[in-house]
């Protein structure tokens, strides 16, 4: 049965949203890894707000995309140790 294009958006919607709350950098201030923390977390950040936009102009196949690739920005800062977290739900540590 194939997934529910709503459905999914939802909870990739959430799932982003829980991240970019839970994703807190980990290299030292003033350091430049601590600039690209930043850097990795703004385009997530990004790519939620585009997804919400899309939601709110009725495409939610954009609104996925943007979910996902935001997802994928703080998963990777994550594996880098940019991000110190400890949920291996929302992210792959």
């Amino acid at each position: 049965m194939a997934a529910d294009l709503n459905e999914k958006v939802k909870r990739y919607e959430r799932l982003l949203r829980e991240a970019l709350e839970k994703a807190k950098y980990a290299p030292i201030p003033q350091s430049h890894m601590y600039t690209v923390a930043g850097d990795y977390h703004n385009m997530a950040s990004s790519y939620y707000n585009d997804g919400l936009h899309f939601i709110e102009t009725d495409d939610p196949v954009n609104a996925l995309v943007c979910f996902s690739y935001g997802h994928a920005w703080l998963d990777a800062g994550a594996r880098l140790g940019l991000f110190d977290v400890d949920d291996d739900v929302l992210f792959t540590i």
